[in-house]
């Protein structure tokens, strides 16, 4: 049986780590795996004990886009090709922009096409130098999906998509970095150790913080954006919160707060 990739999950203490598996197709994406990162997505979003999740790929590389041997069986059928993109990518990427948990990305050799999607969905994104990215899916014969698009174009810039899907340009991680979509690159070897000492300042802050900042972050980003007139009514509840009053308080005291714990 020809393996279908998978998206696994392993939870260490505060932080989830979600990692994208096909072998020998350099975790492309499979249908069974966009709707197993929707699932995923959904059940950490739901877990009150989580403080960050890292995104990576298995064996040394992100994502190299879909997996092309599917694609004969959907793709050549409107209302198929339909479903595949509005419900099974969509699902994937949409629970991934709905997690209020921040989201991180370690990104190392092949991120294109889909790789490209769902690194856009995370917040933080760290790379490898050797890491390259692009869309050239024009060589495919197809576009990218209009939601999609958008998605990427937001995160990249729209020179950067324009590029990506109009000259099947591919380009390197300094590159990236330079046009704002990653936070840092670093030498292969000591990508691992940028990420842990990410983690580890991310885990150590307010989560309450972070979540009500993602879901404002999330709400200016929605089509249309949510008026801020809106945002403001909700947008003191937290004052009373032990959290609020944690991280005050321990500044006051010249200590480290101790957030839920910490």
């Amino acid at each position: 049986m020809v393996s279908q990739g998978s998206i696994q999950c392993v939870r260490l203490g505060a932080v989830a780590h979600v990692r994208l598996s096909h072998p020998g197709r350099l975790n492309a994406m499979s249908r069974a795996m966009w709707r197993q990162l929707r699932e995923v997505f959904l059940d950490l979003q739901s877990d009150p004990a989580l403080r960050c999740v890292v995104v990576r790929g298995a064996d040394g590389q992100f994502c190299a886009g879909g997996d092309i041997a599917e694609y004969p069986a959907f793709r050549f059928d409107e209302a198929t090709l339909r479903d595949f993109h509005e419900n099974d990518v969509w699902g994937g990427l949409s629970a991934m922009l709905d997690c209020d948990l921040p989201v991180i990305a370690c990104i190392e050799g092949n991120c294109m096409g889909a790789g490209v999607e769902i690194a856009s969905c995370c917040d933080i994104r760290l790379a490898a130098g050797d890491a390259r990215f692009g869309a050239p899916i024009a060589r495919l014969g197809f576009p990218m999906a209009p939601r999609e698009a958008q998605l990427v174009a937001r995160a990249v810039g729209e020179l950067t998509a324009r590029d990506m899907l109009l000259g099947a340009t591919v380009f390197d991680a300094t590159e990236m970095k330079a046009r704002g979509f990653l936070s840092r690159v670093c030498p292969a070897s000591q990508l691992q150790v940028h990420i842990e000492s990410l983690v580890q300042r991310v885990v150590a802050l307010a989560p309450q913080a972070a979540r009500l900042n993602k879901q404002t972050l999330r709400a200016f980003s929605a089509d249309p954006p949510v008026p801020t007139e809106r945002l403001v009514d909700q947008a003191y509840a937290y004052a009373t919160s032990a959290e609020h009053r944690e991280g005050i308080t321990a500044f006051l005291d010249k200590r480290q707060p101790r957030f839920g714990g910490t």
